[in-house]
């Protein structure tokens, strides 16, 4: 009996450790899941180099309206913010003074032209007595010298007859050049002076306008190496403020003879021809100078490169789903793309969201990437290695 009860204990000791065993070993972990990835291709094909900066219009011609003559102001024959047209009457200042003047002028002129024809006639006269000796050598100088200081008067008059009708012509301020009028500084019946200050309106030119921008130092030797200096180049300027999507094109017209020694910059500007006046002067817009195009560049959404202490890859997809290391050297940065100077040929499948999870070799599954902002990989702007 005592070995019976001793052999169900031995059993129910084993049976206890065996449950412990059993109970404490390690569960079978879940499998990993395959990472999901978006993908892209990197392109090969032509890509335009382009200089991105800031700039400003400003107006092609501006010229501040002033008076040449003084006297009141009879009629103001435009509103604030008209066109205007060169050679349109803007302004008319109190003509009868001028008036008065021209005919006085006009009046003492013919008298001293007539003393003139006589004093001539004399002269002739006593030049032929003279040789008969009835007129002493004496009184024919004096008679030329008369005739001579009467010259001077007509010629005189002459000068001052131009100067009436000048400032009689002037009283009528007519546009120099077309273009937007801005605020007016007088009103009708206002007395005005020749040449003061404020003028009497500000005419900038519109059609064309002029776009203002600055290039840093190294992106303008980029442009000598690769256009030169007398290329007519290709600008495209967008807004800052309002419709983003609209696009004024023009040509670089004007390089800067010196560097910028406090900004390290060269200033250029381009000219527009604003046929829609998009632009206006005073505004800030975002310039594009387009350089060259390069034509067998290759090209990879910036997002797709991953950036170590140790340089820069992409993650390439090959057979069957996995994925590989590439290590690539990055060249520009082109608004949403960035160039890849070598590691890439182009055609590459690449990896452009979750390369967080991702290891060398390991399997992958994949989805659609979204087209890249911005319509493409042409026309970026041009900028430093990321």
């Amino acid at each position: 009996m005592q070995n019976i009860e001793s052999r169900l204990c031995r059993v129910l000791v084993l049976f206890a450790a065996s449950a412990v065993w059993v109970g404490c070993a390690e569960k079978p972990r879940p499998q990993r899941p395959t990472p999901v990835v978006a993908i892209d291709t990197a392109h090969r094909g032509p890509l335009p180099y382009v200089v991105a900066a800031n700039g400003e219009v400003e107006a092609n011609r501006t010229v501040a309206v002033q008076s040449l003559v003084s006297g009141m102001l009879v009629r103001t024959a435009i509103i604030e913010g008209q066109e205007v047209t060169q050679g349109q009457v803007l302004f008319q200042i109190d003509p009868r003074p001028f008036k008065a003047e021209l005919a006085r002028v006009k009046s003492t002129l013919a008298r001293d032209e007539a003393t003139l024809t006589r004093a001539r006639s004399d002269s002739s006269r006593f030049a032929a007595l003279a040789k008969d000796g009835y007129v002493t050598r004496q009184q024919l100088d004096q008679a030329f010298a008369e005739t001579s200081a009467l010259a001077a008067t007509v010629a005189a008059g002459g000068a001052s007859l131009e100067v009436a009708q000048l400032n009689l012509d002037n009283s009528t301020v007519r546009a120099p050049i077309s273009g937007r009028t801005g605020q007016l500084a007088v009103k009708t019946g206002n007395l005005v002076r020749a040449q003061a200050d404020p003028p009497l309106v500000v005419i900038n030119e519109l059609r064309p306008v002029m776009v203002r921008f600055s290039v840093p130092e190294n992106d303008f030797e980029e442009m000598r190496s690769r256009s030169g200096m007398d290329r007519p180049l290709n600008v495209k300027v967008t807004p800052k403020v309002g419709d983003s999507t609209r696009l004024v094109t023009g040509k670089l017209a004007f390089i800067n003879n010196v560097v910028d020694r406090a900004s390290g910059s060269v200033l250029l500007k381009a000219r527009v021809e604003n046929e829609r006046k998009d632009l206006w002067p005073g505004q800030f817009v975002t310039v594009a100078l387009e350089l060259n195009v390069d034509s067998a560049a290759i090209t990879v959404p910036s997002v797709s490169i991953v950036t170590t202490a140790n340089g820069s890859f992409v993650y390439v997809v090959g057979d069957s789903m996995r994925v590989k290391r590439v290590p690539v050297k990055v060249g520009r940065q082109s608004g949403v793309v960035s160039t890849i100077e070598s590691g890439l040929v182009g055609g590459e499948q690449i990896v452009v969201d979750g390369q967080t999870r991702l290891t060398d070799g390991g399997k992958v599954e994949f989805r659609s990437a979204a087209p890249a902002a911005g319509g493409g990989r042409a026309g970026r702007s041009g900028g430093k290695k990321p």
